[in-house]
């Protein structure tokens, strides 16, 4: 089976335990679960839960443990999707081929969509910790709470936000992508591996991959906008630079963004050398998205 059919069972997968999570209770919470749903299955690679799921099972081949904590960082990812989307921040119409949350329903109801895919998110990763490991849920709690706030996601997105017309170091754009993107990256294969009951050392090396595996990603998105095609990504393109950002590929060029996508790979390859065979999905996964042309 190549890479692309074993990412699709995986995504059903994924979908699968979302919709557990995304039922009403009455009828007048309907409205605000048509439009977390909609953001939800607007057709996302589930790239976050992916990983968590598979760096637990590096260790440890049963998945009920990781499942609550694979959903809620999905829902993280979304709420900041939604957001990111809105007016006063990026400003898009579509996002992955379709209208943005904010376009169908108004900024308000996509504001609280948002919200309160993010306060589920901590419910079930509660409900979660509290059926199987609490101190373990406790810190995977932890982990994600950091990642995705002001030290790491929301962190990264004010800088973004304070950054655009303005020349900035590429220190800073480091920093924005660091934090922004492959936080919540790194975060995932993290907690895997923390659920799973990996070793300290286990868990450094899983952070590392993360960390190179979040800056690649980014700087292939950095890449796309700027030669993708519209019809393919899902969204408009040169949006960086109609938002005046600075990326890497505004400083270096694409040649040379090209070269550090290749060496943060190669980075992340040598940190998953480390765990052997049971490594090889990751690894796959690895190459595909930096191949990627969405």
């Amino acid at each position: 089976m190549n890479i692309e059919s074993m990412l699709a069972n995986k995504i059903q997968k994924v979908d699968k335990l979302l919709k557990n999570y995304l039922t009403p209770n009455s009828e007048y919470e309907e409205k605000i679960y048509e439009a977390m749903k909609y953001s939800i299955f607007a057709g996302g690679k589930r790239i976050r839960p992916i990983l968590m799921i598979e760096a637990y099972n590096v260790l440890n081949n049963y998945e009920k443990a990781v499942e609550p904590f694979a959903v809620a960082i999905e829902m993280i990812h979304t709420y900041s999707l939604i957001h990111d989307d809105l007016p006063a921040m990026d400003d898009d119409d579509y996002r992955r081929g379709k209208l943005t949350n904010h376009k169908v329903y108004g900024d308000g109801i996509a504001i609280l969509a948002g919200d309160a895919l993010l306060n589920l998110a901590f419910e079930i990763m509660i409900e979660g910790s509290l059926q199987n490991d609490m101190k373990l849920g406790l810190q995977a709690m932890k982990i994600l709470g950091e990642r995705s706030g002001v030290h790491g996601m929301i962190g990264g997105q004010v800088i973004d936000l304070l950054s655009e017309n303005r020349e900035i170091s590429i220190e800073t754009v480091t920093y924005i992508h660091e934090h922004k993107t492959a936080a919540l990256i790194h975060a995932a294969v993290e907690v895997g591996v923390l659920l799973a009951g990996g070793t300290k050392e286990q868990l450094e090396k899983m952070k590392k991959f993360g960390y190179y595996l979040g800056m690649a990603f980014q700087i292939q998105d950095d890449i796309l906008d700027k030669i993708g095609k519209q019809e393919i990504l899902g969204k408009s393109i040169d949006s960086d630079e109609k938002n005046k950002k600075a990326t890497y590929v505004s400083f270096y060029g694409l040649e040379k963004s090209k070269e550090q996508v290749i060496l943060l790979s190669k980075k992340a390859f040598e940190c998953l050398n480390y765990f052997g065979e049971s490594a090889d999905f990751l690894k796959q996964l690895t190459k595909y998205l930096m191949d990627r042309n969405y």
